[in-house]
């Protein structure tokens, strides 16, 4: 699922191409988690209808991702951040409260996993979903053993 992707194995059949060789290529790929912040009060204050043009932002989104070659390998639209629990430890001790750890009017409303060798075309996919509040394209960070 992260860093380099499997070989591909093209036959040299190909027009002009007389040698019959093996070709290989490495396509790095990475994973990219997409967050997406928005605000809650205004999202509750939506008609269905309203709510509705949103999903089909999402679901077209969905298409130019599988359009771009990207892979969505997972995401989900989060519950209300009210519902969050925040757990901290003090003094040796799990301490948990209720909601989200800061006030803030944008709370993490969702995300996205996909993955992509090509993370320019994925912004750029992405600026369908930032019309109301920016998305943040990060890398998962890997970590090569071997």
């Amino acid at each position: 699922m992260f860093g380099v992707a499997d070989h591909l194995i093209v036959d040299g059949s190909r027009e002009g191409d007389k040698s019959g060789t093996v070709k290989n290529w490495e396509a790095t790929v990475d994973e990219y988690l997409i967050l997406l912040p928005d605000d809650e009060e205004a999202w509750e204050q939506l008609s269905d209808g309203e709510r509705e043009a949103v999903y089909d932002q999402h679901r077209e989104f969905a298409r130019r991702l599988q359009e771009g070659g990207h892979v969505l390998t997972g995401g989900a639209e989060l519950a209300p951040s009210r519902t969050a629990k925040t757990v901290r430890r003090a003094a040796g001790r799990t301490v948990v409260s209720d909601g989200p750890p800061t006030n803030a009017r944008q709370q993490l409303s969702g995300y996205y996993l996909v993955e992509t060798g090509n993370p320019d075309g994925l912004a750029e996919a992405c600026g369908l979903l930032a019309s109301g509040s920016p998305v943040e394209v990060r890398r998962v960070a890997r970590h090569d053993t071997g």
